[in-house]
């Protein structure tokens, strides 16, 4: 069932539901997120369940604001607290050495937790009143099949899990990718994954250099998203340069009728000459935009009966970071 975010009926409904320890659909201003109470070990069980999600890799924990990681962190380090302040809410999740007894389930067997606060209107109003009602913070990853391409809508959520699920709608997702993950418990700041917030940004947060964790000889925390097949779409996914994109084409010829092939593409440059069995979408120039409708567009193609999908790969401008991440990731599948 879809529930209308903005009518403070369906967010107290959805708040209810956490609290009575039932998953829920959620807007986020990344992606949708399937969400359980976080101290709750039985009910953020089965998201992994619903997901089919192994347990022992963690979720996201989503709180209301800054006063409640206290609840669930042990440490926040001085570099942490100013990237925080300057960042949340918003698309930022940091990883913090975790405090007994709290987010067990949630943290994937851990000693460290994720947590986020997230700047979409209805999550924001979903989590104060949930937390109101005893549910310091939501567990929510992506609510898609694991390994699968993200939501970005209340409908893609409900194609993923049926009717059965109570999701609340909040429109399609601002940013349309998951959050930086930057992990804060080796002493410095360490990108675990790229999102709309900049290494730049994170730096000038922080007053410290970003490392990368392969420069770090200490292994990094399991964290969400950070597989090496990831965001896959049904069909098989590949990353071409332009050029060598155009040539494929050509080769193909106009005779070419799809057989039992459907190739889908996905590129910046106008093609000289689409060919009228080849699906074709325009990726856009900026690389926000890009980001805000890239799973959607994989999910269009897999919906249009694509099973080859030629992506051009994105720029190399640190602020295309978090989209040719994605992109890498679903084309390892």
């Amino acid at each position: 069932m879809i529930l209308d975010g903005s009518d403070p009926a369906s967010v107290r409904t959805a708040a209810q539901a956490l609290r009575r320890g039932e998953l829920l659909g959620l807007p986020t201003e990344t992606v949708y997120g399937l969400g359980a109470d976080a101290d709750n070990d039985a009910a953020v069980a089965r998201i992994f369940v619903a997901k089919g999600r192994p347990s022992n890799h963690p979720l996201i924990v989503h709180v209301a604001d800054a006063a409640d990681i206290d609840h669930y962190a042990c440490e926040v380090p001085d570099f942490a607290r100013r990237l925080l302040q300057a960042c949340w809410p918003g698309p930022l999740t940091v990883i913090l050495p975790r405090r007994a007894g709290v987010g067990t389930a949630a943290a994937g067997g851990q000693d460290s937790i994720g947590l986020r606060c997230p700047s979409h209107p209805v999550a924001h109003a979903l989590l104060r009143l949930a937390r109101d009602l005893g549910v310091c913070g939501v567990a929510a990853p992506s609510a898609n099949q694991f390994g699968r391409v993200s939501p970005t809508t209340a409908a893609h959520v409900q194609g993923e899990f049926g009717e059965g699920l109570l999701i609340l709608d909040g429109g399609p997702c601002e940013v349309g990718i998951e959050s930086t993950i930057v992990d804060c418990t080796r002493g410095v700041p360490v990108l675990l994954r790229p999102g709309r917030i900049s290494r730049q940004q994170i730096e000038a947060a922080c007053g410290e250099s970003l490392r990368d964790q392969d420069a770090l000889p200490d292994a990094a925390p399991r964290a969400s998203g950070t597989l090496e097949a990831h965001y896959a779409p049904r069909a098989k996914l590949r990353l071409m340069d332009g050029a060598l994109l155009q040539t494929a084409l050509e080769v193909l010829g106009p005779e070419f009728d799809g057989g039992r092939a459907t190739i889908a593409v996905y590129a910046r440059r106008p093609l000289r000459s689409p060919l009228s069995k080849v699906l074709y979408r325009r990726m856009p120039d900026d690389a926000e935009a890009a980001a805000r409708e890239l799973f959607a567009a994989l999910r269009a193609f897999d919906a249009q009966g694509a099973n080859l999908i030629w992506v051009e790969q994105p720029p190399q401008g640190p602020q295309w970071e978090g989209v040719r991440d994605r992109l890498q990731r679903a084309a390892a599948s």
